[in-house]
């Protein structure tokens, strides 16, 4: 029988790299927004920010201010705000979380971060629906509360390969932006100054691959549960040098890990593969558990989403087109297996947790039979979670905590 023992787990040290790098990204966005000194975009995180960049504005991602709300336990309580103004409770957490924040004038950056009182006040919106539909609702409720444009990318869903047609047309929607972005900004758009953010933005996308493929590695030098942290930087900070200079730094205490055969998990046993949204008021306890039992959860659907190995800078509009359009959450079923597939294999994974988040449909991948396929086709077997990222009333721990420990179990059995 496996038995969950208590571990006090190692953090890395170049984690406060990452916090440093994220707390002047957020003064950096209160004094803009303070002082007018510069132009502030928000952007939905798979969004053009590479445009936005090469325009002047700073840019800021709510889907990060969700991830704090949910990780600091605050979404649960400010969820039903949101539904109180019309918004369902079957929709996604983080636009309700957002909104019942924004109502109630609270945020966690004003817990962690002296002087900040919340988000930022925008001078734009940006979204691409590439994720779903609701960021497009989210981003017009903000522009109506602060009488500001919202601009934005209708992307496809379901798509089996990218083709020509997906390019050409994504590509003319971010080009057709410029001109209301020229105005917001009052600077004329510089092709030159494109090329040079999606250069940096594809340095950052292959240092955040080569930071997670870490996780080949016997035993992992890194947990899903500590990239979604560090990915902080690959999401708010493409297109900066300084993201770029923090996985430079991570990328180094990894490899050093590696040499040193110190895994993140001691006594790795079990190497677990992710699917779908983290939940994000249970990552620690998440992590406890499994290295308790001697997993790691390393490597994952999601973490790796912010790999956009198309950009090309000498082609800036096609390859972004391309990049964001290729992102796993809008493929159809046929190349989402193929993708898992192919990580299963690259990372030695024994097993697969599902998370079927409630509010989350669009990446909860367990819904159609796919668990089933692919555990048909690899014989990797697999177990299923019911959740949400964000609103902690949907997850039952005891009963996440006993599935999670016969799942375990079962994996144990099958390696005697």
């Amino acid at each position: 029988m496996v038995e969950e023992k208590k571990l006090k787990l190692k953090r890395l040290a170049s984690a406060k790299v990452l916090g440093k790098f994220m707390a002047d990204y957020y003064y950096e966005l209160d004094n803009a927004a303070k002082t007018g000194e510069k132009k502030v975009a928000w952007c939905t995180s798979v969004g053009p920010a590479e445009i936005l960049r090469a325009m002047g504005f700073l840019v800021y991602f709510p889907e990060t201010h969700s991830a704090m709300l949910g990780s600091s336990r605050m979404a649960t309580d400010l969820i039903p705000k949101a539904n109180a103004i019309g918004y369902s409770p079957d929709i996604c957490s983080y636009l309700t979380a957002d909104v019942g924040a924004y109502l109630e004038k609270v945020s966690p950056l004003s817990k962690v971060f002296e002087g900040i009182e919340g988000p930022p006040k925008p001078d734009v919106l940006v979204f691409n629906t590439n994720q779903c539909r609701d960021v497009q609702d989210w981003f017009n409720f903000y522009g109506e509360e602060y009488d500001v444009p919202v601009v934005g990318v209708h992307s496809y869903v379901g798509v089996q390969e990218v083709d020509e047609s997906h390019v050409t047309s994504i590509a003319r929607q971010m080009q057709d932006m410029i001109p209301a972005l020229e105005r917001i900004s009052g600077s004329k758009f510089d092709l030159d100054r494109l090329k040079e953010a999606v250069a940096l933005s594809r340095e950052c996308s292959d240092l955040w691959k080569q930071v997670l493929d870490t996780a080949t590695a016997i035993p992992s030098p890194i947990t899903f549960f500590d990239g979604t942290t560090l990915m902080g930087a690959a999401v708010v900070g493409r297109g900066t040098p300084e993201a770029n200079d923090c996985y430079r730094t991570l990328l180094e205490e990894l490899n050093q890990r590696i040499a040193d055969k110190e895994g993140a998990v001691p006594d790795e046993r079990y190497r677990i593969y992710w699917d779908g949204m983290p939940v994000w008021g249970r990552l620690s306890a998440h992590a406890k558990l499994f290295a308790g039992l001697q997993a790691n959860v390393l490597a994952s659907t999601y973490c790796n989403s912010w790999i956009f190995s198309a950009l090309d800078p000498e082609d800036p509009f096609n390859s972004m087109a391309r990049a964001y359009t290729e992102l796993f959450i809008v493929r159809a079923d046929a190349p989402k297996e193929a993708y898992i597939r192919d990580m299963l294999e690259f990372f030695k994974v024994d097993g697969i947790i599902y998370h079927d988040a409630k509010t989350c449909p669009n990446n909860s991948n367990c819904r159609y039979g796919m668990p089933q396929r692919i555990e048909k086709q690899t014989g990797i077997p697999s177990l299923t979670i019911n959740g949400d990222l964000n609103d902690l009333r949907l997850i039952s721990d005891e009963q996440t905590k006993t599935n999670v420990e016969a799942f375990i179990e079962q994996l144990a059995e099958s390696k005697i």
